[in-house]
């Protein structure tokens, strides 16, 4: 193949704002799916019976599952080639598990009924949602892939503004007639599940994928590459072979996403238990409690999103690595402040902090990272960069218990807290990105 056929295969013609934008409007519904589960499902154990020291192993669901389909579906999304093209059959499937298990949610009469459909729950989202953000890369240029990422912020924040929104509206009592249909909770479920669906079936519906430039050589290296041997094998090699940019967000990422998993488990049942002093969970007042916390991330992502358009500005003026800086700063302040929180107003504060971070964490990492990773191979190296997603949340959810239990009395807002010191310990770790950062 000569010079000039390769760099006609390498270039990307430049995308309008607006088909830029249609690529991540399946993360507007997905966040739908983190937005109610993070709302309610905390409230959900504890109304079957469970103490806050049970919470973390029943929230393990969501990081076990992050760390087996993760680098599967990165694997097999590489491999893929079919009508429907390369990453959207993952988003189509995934959005229509994750919507089964929505509508079932609500119905869960024990703790071994939400646990399971939350695991199907979770195991759908990130089979849907994985694939996303290679498709960023596979489609957009060097140029465009930062605008990209950080347009998936702002639908992922106005989706997670959506869904929380639904998840503090007492619907029964606002329009009886919905009580045919069950409590409010049932209709937030059912709400967030068709949201889900719709937005993931605008993006396949909307956007194309170019196919693999041979074929047939395609077909072929699929064909001897399948396997569980030959993925367990690129997945290891992928592991110890990132880039050394990779490997330090990595560790960044780590101490991120365990002080996100912390407030994720806890800050509901914080707000219902500490701001609004409720006791039972079955009681009006700890269902106000919980509709607040649920305002108060609907607060994040509306920050969140406002924020995300100023990204590009301040990576020009800062770069990336102090922009995600300041974005893990902000987050950590915030939290640290849940712990002084006493009116809702408050709340609202603390998420200002908290939906800063939220931009940059999901826009920052992935921008700083996408230079560096072999463009063949997108699929795999972002399956093996989230599991420094989920290792500290399984972490968390094996750990915490015993902390709770034995460290903080089964206090809800210390672990609240102790998240927003992980989140500033990464912003300190984050500065040293600084030296692989390359000049727009």
């Amino acid at each position: 193949m000569s010079e000039s056929q390769s760099q006609a295969i390498a270039y990307k013609p430049p995308l309008s704002f607006w088909q830029i934008l249609s690529m991540s409007v399946g993360f507007f519904g997905i966040q739908h799916g983190f937005a109610i589960q993070f709302a309610r499902m905390s409230s959900i154990y504890e109304k079957l019976g469970a103490k806050p020291d049970e919470i973390p192993l029943l929230w393990l669901a969501a990081p076990m599952t992050g760390l087996l389909v993760n680098p599967i579906v990165g694997y097999l999304s590489d491999r893929t080639w079919c009508w429907l093209g390369r990453r959207r059959p993952y988003f189509l499937g995934g959005a229509i598990l994750s919507s089964i298990a929505l509508f079932l949610m609500p119905y869960s009469s024990a703790l071994w009924m939400a646990a399971g459909l939350l695991w199907i729950l979770d195991a759908s989202i990130n089979i849907s949602m994985g694939p996303f953000r290679a498709f960023v890369a596979d489609k957009l240029s060097s140029s465009q892939v930062g605008t990209g990422y950080a347009l998936q912020a702002v639908m992922i924040g106005l989706g997670g503004f959506l869904g929380n929104a639904i998840a503090s509206i007492d619907w029964v009592a606002r329009y009886p007639g919905l009580a045919a249909y069950g409590s409010s909770m049932h209709i937030q479920f059912f709400l967030c599940g068709i949201i889900f669906i719709v937005a993931v079936l605008f993006t396949v519906v909307t956007n194309s994928e170019d196919p693999p430039e041979n074929i047939e050589e395609f077909e072929r290296e699929r064909k001897a590459n399948a396997g569980v041997r030959h993925w367990a094998k690129e997945t290891y090699e992928a592991l110890f072979a990132m880039p050394g940019p990779m490997k330090r967000l990595a560790v960044v990422q780590f101490f991120t996403w365990m002080g996100l998993f912390c407030m994720w488990m806890y800050f509901s049942v914080t707000v219902a238990h500490h701001v609004f002093g409720a006791t039972d969970p079955h009681s009006p007042l700890y269902e106000e409690g919980i509709a607040a916390a649920s305002r108060a991330f609907a607060w994040q992502q509306v920050v969140s999103t406002a924020f995300a358009f100023l990204i590009p500005v301040l990576v020009k003026y800062i770069g990336r690595t102090w922009t995600h800086t300041l974005g893990l700063l902000c987050g950590g302040l915030g939290l640290g402040l849940v712990f002084f929180a006493d009116q809702s107003f408050m709340l609202m504060i603390t998420m200002t902090g908290v939906g800063i971070a939220w931009a940059t964490i999901l826009s920052m990492p992935y921008a700083l990272i996408a230079d560096y990773i072999p463009k063949e191979k997108y699929g795999i190296y972002m399956g093996v960069f989230n599991m420094f997603i989920v290792i500290p949340e399984i972490l968390a959810a094996v750990a915490l218990g015993w902390v709770m239990l034995n460290v903080f009395g089964n206090n809800h807002i210390y672990a609240v807290t102790i998240g927003g010191a992980f989140m500033l310990l990464a912003a300190f770790l984050v500065v040293g990105l600084r030296k692989y950062e390359k000049k727009a």
